[in-house]
């Protein structure tokens, strides 16, 4: 028997039972679109997650630390402000390791993370803030990509500054839009050399007065920056230009270094972001930093956890998926015992006029394949339109909430073959019983058969 008679006998058959056929393969069809949408789901989550960071520019930025400003409990007691444990190097993070970090091969630029506390004021509106310094490169970076109103900095000298919505809306709750172009005062704490335009380090620390700016806001953001935004940027409302971040000699509260610094030791920095030329780039320029003795990490390290917890979660999906497409493969089962019985007789004509084993197993085993591929094409468009359905209904939710859309089912080419693929095979392994059952028939038996 040819290839060409055992799928034109296997469509026959199957055509002469269409209920049952069509009932079968819309169970392999809810299985496949249980397991496409589950992965798909999986799928559609890593690459909102990987996506909106690649945009962010985040994956090309390393954060590095030193060793002497880490919290006294973690570096042992009070040792954290001193100079570490003797005969032991320690790495202050100063304008000279900005100029060595610079200095190292693939970086493109080197900024401090400063935040300064201020006094936001603007007519009757007072409020303690944290100025967040933004240099000019990053116009390019994702949260500065949209602006509810106005733009960004023109340039880096300017008193000018920016708002977050959210912070707008605080100052004036009906009119947010009209703040662009005014100005606000910001009002901070400074030595009294400082504030007389000396270098931002004062020869006595404790010799402190009020010092004041005005500030005109040239745009608010749709959205706050946070570590999907700009390095060092999270959680701050209020962004002024870097240059004018370094010239506000602020005292944080907060920080007992800032009190207890000595005056030899000039500026340090609690962090620095190194921007480098590409992501592929960053592991390495980062181990030449921690060579130079500070702590220095990115978000290319948090993306491989993150990765594998996808795959964990793509595995759990799939597995919650294949439940539904194990329970329609006893279907195929239940189907092709029932095509059996009720074809004995034919099965031992064929036998008898010259049709092997193998003829009748092939018949059986491409019913079952045929099955499996309606159902796995079927099934993966039904996925496709529940997973679309879903993600609309998510998406206006979402968005009501104010917060941003996008695709949370993803079916890529692969998914869509490798569902297909699945059901065939699943059907294979479910049709091979029954397959082997009929070619074992006994044709004289068979005859017998009512």
């Amino acid at each position: 028997m040819t290839i060409g008679d055992t799928v034109h006998l296997a469509l026959r058959n199957l055509n002469q039972a269409k209920l049952r056929t069509v009932l079968t393969v819309l169970g392999v069809s809810i299985g496949i679109a249980s397991l496409a949408g589950m992965v798909s789901l999986g799928v559609g989550l890593q690459d909102q997650f990987v996506g909106r960071f690649m945009k962010s520019g985040m994956f090309d930025a390393i954060t590095v630390m030193s060793p002497q400003d880490r919290p006294g409990i973690m570096a042992g007691g009070m040792r954290g402000l001193g100079a570490g444990p003797r005969g032991v190097a320690r790495a202050r993070l100063d304008d000279d390791a900005l100029r060595k970090f610079g200095a190292l091969r693939r970086v493109k630029e080197v900024y401090p993370n400063l935040r300064v506390p201020v006094e936001l004021k603007y007519e009757q509106f007072t409020e303690p803030y944290s100025a967040t310094g933004v240099p000019m490169s990053a116009r390019n970076e994702g949260a500065f990509q949209t602006f509810a109103y106005g733009t960004f900095f023109n340039n880096e000298s300017e008193n000018a500054c920016l708002l977050s919505l959210d912070l707008a809306k605080q100052i004036n709750e009906h009119d947010p839009h009209d703040l662009v172009g005014k100005q606000v005062r910001l009002t901070w704490i400074a030595s009294s050399t400082a504030a007389a335009g000396a270098p931002s380090v004062p020869d006595n620390p404790m010799q402190l007065q009020h010092a004041e700016a005005r500030y005109t806001v040239v745009g608010i953001v749709e959205r706050q920056p946070g570590p999907g935004g700009l390095p060092g940027a999270a959680l701050s409302g209020l962004m002024i230009p870097l240059a004018k971040a370094r010239d506000i000699s602020a005292v944080d509260a907060g920080s007992l270094q800032s009190l207890f610094r000595e005056p030899a030791q000039g500026r340090s920095y609690g962090s620095v972001t190194v921007k480098v030329t590409g992501p592929q780039f960053t592991e390495d320029v980062e181990n030449q930093i921690k060579e130079m003795g500070f702590m220095a990490f990115s978000l290319n390290d948090a993306l491989t956890g993150a990765k594998r917890a996808f795959i964990i979660l793509d595995i759990v999906l799939s597995l919650i998926g294949s439940i539904a497409l194990a329970v329609s493969s006893l279907g195929i089962v239940n189907t092709m015992v029932m095509s059996i019985l009720e074809r004995t007789r034919e099965i031992g004509i064929m036998k008898a006029i010259g049709g092997s084993d193998d003829d009748i197993r092939r018949i059986f085993l491409v019913e079952a394949s045929v099955i499996g591929c309606m159902g796995g094409v079927a099934g993966v468009a039904l996925g496709w339109l529940v997973g679309r359905v879903i993600n609309f209904g998510a998406n206006v939710y979402i968005q009501s909430q104010g917060g941003p859309t996008g695709n949370l089912f993803s079916l890529p080419l692969w998914l869509v073959a490798g569902a297909i693929g699945f059901a065939f095979v699943v059907s294979l392994i479910a049709g091979s019983y029954p397959a082997s059952r009929a070619a074992r028939l006994d044709p004289i038996q068979a005859l017998r058969h009512d």
